[in-house]
């Protein structure tokens, strides 16, 4: 096995996707770009080491966005969306297909759930309602959701999100 590996198409790196634990899902133009396999969790990002704000968007092409997600060794049948990066003018499209990505990971996996720490103040309660997050174990400083599925999983269409943009 490689450290890193790189899946451009879900469907023939299925059982890729469902061994490795950790990885890091690429869109861009609201597609699937790739979904890169790492070794290791994400711990920590530029962001949580250096003051830049909330408003910090990574350098690159525009209408990207990098979501990191893990799945912890002491909790086989859960994922953890660990952080979300964007580019500059990343739509909303590009944002939601991220998301579907991670669903249908967490289907793949035969997760229970998705859990994650909504740090950014810009993401509204609403609209993590709306994705199908729920509030999750409420604390003083963090905002915890959780995104259930306990095998029962929404239908999540992948086709326009993994089509080749050159094929039409």
């Amino acid at each position: 096995m490689l450290l890193f590996e790189i899946v451009t198409d879900f469907d023939t790196g299925r059982d890729l996707l469902r061994r490795r634990r950790y990885g890091i899902i690429e869109t861009g133009g609201g597609r699937l770009e790739a979904i890169h396999l790492r070794p290791w969790a994400k711990l920590a990002s530029k962001r949580d080491l250096w003051p830049f704000g909330e408003r910090y968007h990574v350098r690159g092409a525009p209408d990207h966005c990098w979501l990191y997600y893990n799945q912890p060794m002491r909790f086989n049948n859960f994922l953890s969306l660990k952080y979300i990066v964007s580019s500059a003018a990343t739509r909303y499209v590009t944002f939601l297909a991220a998301l579907r990505v991670l669903d249908a990971i967490a289907q793949l996996k035969r997760s229970d759930a998705i859990l994650c720490d909504v740090a950014n103040s810009r993401i509204s309660d609403r609209l993590l309602t709306r994705l199908g997050w729920e509030s999750h174990k409420p604390q003083r400083w963090h905002r915890n959701y959780i995104k259930r599925f306990y095998g029962e999983y929404p239908k999540i269409e992948l086709a326009p999100i993994i089509q080749n943009p050159d094929s039409g």
